[in-house]
């Protein structure tokens, strides 16, 4: 997959979280939250690629939810959970695949009611814009290439998942002088 096709989903889901001021113009760093995408996404890619063909945006939806979870923990109490080996398992494991986005929602972020459904949209339309891109690439299904849009799209979800956690908890971007 090219860089051209990252670069455009990023731009993307960039441009719309600025817009509802969801993330910073600047992104954060946390190499902590970065360094775990690979080992995250190998581990999520068997769940979220099967169920992808009939819920694409749950599919794509909840890696973004995985980056706010990681985020979170990171702030949290990362000395205890920068030593579980595979976090997606663990978080996937609490209540199965298809609450993913309930647990993270009620017992990482702590994130209830009329909050939870805002976000739960907020993801949902991040996710739509995402598939929306990777559809209009017009990828033959099963392909290598297919594989590695799907990746991508999950890393960008994963990354800017991580990113609305971070300025959700007060930590902001801006240029200092």
């Amino acid at each position: 997959m090219t860089n051209k096709f990252e670069d455009t989903i990023h731009k993307s889901l960039h441009q719309y979280l600025v817009g509802v001021g969801e993330v910073d113009e600047r992104l954060p760093e946390c190499p902590d939250v970065t360094d775990r995408w690979q080992s995250i996404g190998l581990s999520y890619i068997p769940d979220g690629a099967r169920e992808f063909r009939d819920y694409p945006v749950a599919s794509l939806g909840w890696m973004m939810y995985i980056g706010m979870a990681v985020a979170k923990l990171w702030v949290d109490e990362w000395e205890i959970y920068s030593q579980i080996e595979d976090l997606y398992i663990y978080m996937r494991d609490k209540r199965g695949y298809d609450a993913l986005d309930e647990y993270i929602c009620e017992d990482v972020l702590m994130v209830r009611g009329k909050d939870a459904e805002s976000l739960a949209q907020l993801v949902s339309e991040c996710a739509a814009r995402v598939n929306a891109d990777l559809m209009r690439e017009q990828i033959e299904p099963g392909t290598k290439e297919a594989f590695d849009a799907y990746v991508t799209c999950l890393r960008q979800l994963y990354l800017f998942g991580m990113a609305m956690q971070l300025k959700r908890m007060g930590y902001h971007m801006e240029r200092i002088g």
